[in-house]
C-alpha cells in the first residue's frame, strides 16, 4: 500500500501548490501589472502490474503566468501613445489658456488704435497724446507678458524634460536588474518577477516610444529611437541633457555616454511629447508673437517718420524692438561672426534658420532642413538676403563645418517698447503740403507726398514744379526733366505723386505745412496701420498676423484634444485585451479555490485509506 499513499501525496501536493496559487491570485487581485498565475498538473508514469498499468499519481510541472506576448506588446504601444497625446494635450492647453487670458494682445491691439483715432480726432488735444502713449506702453506690456508666458512654459518643458530623463533611467536601471534576477533562476522563470519587468516597461513606454526585443536568456532589450539602447541583458545605458549647440539655455536629449544628440530621435511617451511641442508649437508661436511685433513696429515706426510732431520736428522712432538674433554654433572653429537685419517685413516668415559653410560655399536651411536660396555674397556692400533678411559676415575667416543659427522674431515681442515719452512728440501731423495753381489746366492732382529723406536739410523749403510740357518739368527754375506717369518726383527729401496728365504751363507748390498743431493727416495713416496689410506680401496685417497665431495654437490645441481622446480609447481597449488573459476573476479563482479544496481533502483521504489499510494488515500480522 506504499503505492497508494504515494499517490495520495502527490495529490495532496498538487491540491496544496493549486491552493496557494489561487490564494496568490486573489491576493494580487488588484495588483498593478500582476498576471494570474496557473497551475500546470501532469500524471506520473504507471507502474506495470502484470497485464496492466497502476497510476502513481501527479506532479506539478509548472506554475506560469497568464500571458500575451503581442497583447502586452500592443498594451506598450498604446501606453507610449497615450503619454504622448496626454502631455501634448496639457501643454496646448496651457498655450491657449495664455493666448486667451488676461494679456489678449488683440484687445491691446484694438484699444491702442482706438487711441491713436483719438488723436486723429483732436490732434492738439494734449491728454489724447497722452492717453496713446499710455495704450502704446500697455500694448508694450501686453506683448511682454505674452512673450513672458511663452518663456515660463518653455522653462517648465525644460524641467519637464529632465525629469523625464532622470524617470527613464531609473526604469531602464531596474528592468536591467530585473532582467540579471530573471537570468539568474534556475527551472522555471519566476511569473512575479517576469510581471515586475512587464509593469517597468509599461511605464518606460509612457515616457518615451520604445521597441523591445526578446533575448534567447530570457531577458528584454530595449531601445529607444532608432536603434539607442536603453536596456542591453543586465546593462542599461543612461540618457542625459545637454545645452543646445546654439543655446546653452535650451536643453537637448543626449546620450550620455557618446553625447550623441538624440532629441530629433525620440518619439512617443511624455519625452516625445516635449520635443515635440517644443519645436512645432511652442516655438513657432514664440515666433509668430515676435513676428507680429516687429510688424507693428516696423510699420507704424516707418508711418510716423512721415509726420511732423507739435516741435514741428519729423517724427522719429515710436517703438523700439529687437532685431534678429544669431547665435554662433559652440563647435566653431572658425572666427567668422555674422550679423542680420530685417530687409524686407513683407517678405518675413516665421521660421528660423541656420547657415552652415561646408567649406567652399555657406548654405542656408530653414527650420526642418530643407535649402533655402540666397542672392548676395555676405559681404556689407553685397548680403546674403533671404526671407525678407540680410546677412552680413565679419570678423576672421570660417571653417568646414562652422555654423550660425538666426531667429527673426524670436525676441522681438520681449523686447519690444515705447521710444518716446513726450506726448509732444507724437508725429500726428504731414509735414509737406502740396498743391496744384489754380490756373493749371491739365487734370493732374497732387497724390501722396512723403519723405524720402528726413536728414536732407532743405526738406522743408518751399519748392515750385512748372511742367514745360505734358512730359517735362523743372524744380525752382532748375534744368528740365522727364516726366513719367507714375513716376513719383523726388526732390529735397520729399516724394511726390501727381495722378492724371499734367498740361504745358502747369505748376505744383511743395512747401511746409504751417498748420502742424492742427493737422490730424498722419495721425489718420497711423490709425490705417491697423489694417495696413504688412506681412506675407502685404496680405497680412499685424492684427491678422495675431489671428494667425491664435488659429495655429488653436488648432494644435483642438488635434491635441481629439488625440487624448483618441489615445485613451486605444489604450482602454488594449488594456481590457491584455487583462482577458492575464488579468485575475474572482469568481473564478474562487471555483478554483474550492476545486482544489476538495482535491486536497480527498487526497488526505486516500492518505487516510492508506494508513487504515497499512494499519489492518500489520494487525493481521500480529494475531
Amino acid at each position: 500500500m506504499a503505492d497508494l499513499l504515494s499517490t495520495g501525496v502527490s495529490g495532496l501536493l498538487a491540491a496544496q501548490v493549486g491552493l496557494s496559487t489561487v490564494g496568490h491570485n486573489v491576493s494580487n487581485a488588484n495588483t498593478d501589472g500582476y498576471s494570474r498565475q496557473q497551475v500546470s498538473f501532469a500524471a506520473r508514469a504507471p507502474q506495470q502490474e502484470g497485464r496492466y498499468y497502476v497510476g502513481t499519481g501527479v506532479d506539478t510541472q509548472a506554475v506560469q503566468r497568464a500571458y500575451s506576448q503581442y497583447l502586452n506588446s500592443a498594451l506598450w504601444s498604446a501606453a507610449s501613445a497615450q503619454g504622448r497625446a496626454n502631455a501634448y494635450q496639457g501643454l496646448t492647453g496651457q498655450l491657449n489658456n495664455q493666448l486667451s487670458g488676461s494679456s489678449n494682445l488683440q484687445s491691446s491691439l484694438d484699444s491702442f488704435f482706438g487711441s491713436v483715432q483719438d488723436v486723429a480726432n483732436a490732434p492738439a488735444d494734449a491728454s489724447a497724446r497722452s492717453v496713446l502713449l499710455a495704450r502704446a506702453g500697455g500694448l508694450a506690456s501686453t506683448f511682454h507678458a505674452l512673450s513672458g508666458q511663452f518663456d515660463s512654459l518653455g522653462g517648465q518643458v525644460q524641467r519637464q524634460l529632465a525629469d523625464t530623463v532622470a524617470a527613464i533611467n531609473s526604469d531602464s536601471a531596474g528592468i536591467a536588474k530585473l532582467n540579471e534576477r530573471i537570468r539568474a533562476s534556475t527551472g522555471q522563470q519566476p511569473s512575479d518577477l517576469l510581471d515586475q519587468r512587464d509593469a517597468l516597461i509599461k511605464k518606460l513606454s509612457g515616457e518615451v516610444g520604445i521597441s523591445v526585443a526578446p533575448q534567447n536568456d530570457g531577458t528584454l532589450s530595449v531601445f529607444v529611437g532608432n536603434g539607442q539602447a536603453l536596456v542591453s541583458g543586465t546593462q542599461s545605458y543612461d540618457l542625459g541633457t545637454a545645452p543646445n549647440t546654439y543655446d546653452a539655455t535650451r536643453l537637448e536629449v543626449v546620450d550620455k555616454g557618446t553625447g550623441a544628440v538624440l532629441s530629433s530621435r525620440i518619439g512617443g511617451g511624455t519625452l516625445g511629447a516635449l520635443l515635440d511641442f517644443r519645436s512645432n508649437v511652442l516655438d513657432p508661436a514664440q515666433n509668430q508673437l515676435g513676428r507680429a511685433a516687429l510688424a507693428l513696429a516696423d510699420t507704424f515706426n516707418a508711418q510716423h517718420a512721415q509726420g511732423v510732431d507739435l516741435n514741428g520736428q519729423l517724427g522719429g522712432t515710436f517703438f523700439n524692438i529687437a532685431g534678429p538674433a544669431v547665435q554662433a554654433a559652440g563647435s566653431n572653429t572658425g572666427s567668422a561672426t555674422l550679423t542680420a537685419s530685417i530687409s524686407d517685413i513683407g517678405a518675413l516668415g516665421s521660421q528660423d534658420y541656420v547657415l552652415s559653410y561646408d567649406g567652399s560655399a555657406w548654405n542656408l536651411r530653414d527650420g526642418s532642413g530643407a535649402t533655402v536660396a540666397m542672392t548676395g555674397t555676405g559681404t556689407a556692400a553685397d548680403p546674403f538676403k533671404a526671407g525678407g533678411l540680410s546677412f552680413t559676415l565679419g570678423g576672421g575667416a570660417a571653417n568646414a563645418g562652422d555654423s550660425f543659427r538666426i531667429q527673426p522674431t524670436r525676441n522681438a515681442a520681449g523686447g519690444i517698447g515705447v521710444a518716446i515719452t513726450d506726448p509732444n512728440k507724437v508725429a500726428a501731423a504731414a509735414p509737406l503740403v502740396g498743391s496744384a495753381a489754380g490756373a493749371n489746366t491739365g487734370n493732374a492732382a497732387v497724390g501722396a507726398l512723403t519723405v524720402a529723406d528726413g536728414s536732407n536739410p532743405n526738406l522743408f523749403t518751399a519748392s515750385s514744379i512748372v511742367f514745360s510740357s505734358p512730359t517735362s518739368y523743372s524744380i525752382d527754375g532748375g534744368p528740365a526733366q522727364t516726366f513719367t506717369a507714375g513716376t513719383p518726383i523726388v526732390h529735397n527729401g520729399w516724394s511726390l505723386a501727381l495722378s492724371g496728365s499734367p498740361a504745358n504751363g502747369d505748376s505744383f507748390t511743395v512747401k511746409a505745412n504751417t498748420n502742424a498743431r492742427g493737422d490730424n493727416a498722419n495721425a489718420l495713416k497711423l490709425g490705417a496701420v491697423a489694417n495696413l496689410g504688412v506681412l506675407d506680401g502685404g496680405a497680412t496685417s499685424v492684427g491678422g498676423a495675431y489671428g494667425q497665431l491664435v488659429g495655429q495654437v488653436g488648432s494644435a490645441g483642438s488635434l491635441a484634444d481629439d488625440a487624448a481622446k483618441t489615445q485613451t480609447a486605444v489604450y482602454n481597449q488594449a488594456m481590457a485585451a491584455q487583462q482577458s488573459v492575464s488579468g485575475v476573476n474572482v469568481d473564478e479563482e474562487a471555483a478554483n479555490l474550492v476545486r482544489f479544496q476538495q482535491a486536497y481533502q480527498a487526497s488526505a483521504q486516500v492518505i487516510n485509506a492508506a494508513n487504515t489499510v497499512f494499519n489492518a494488515l500489520l494487525g493481521a500480522f500480529k494475531g
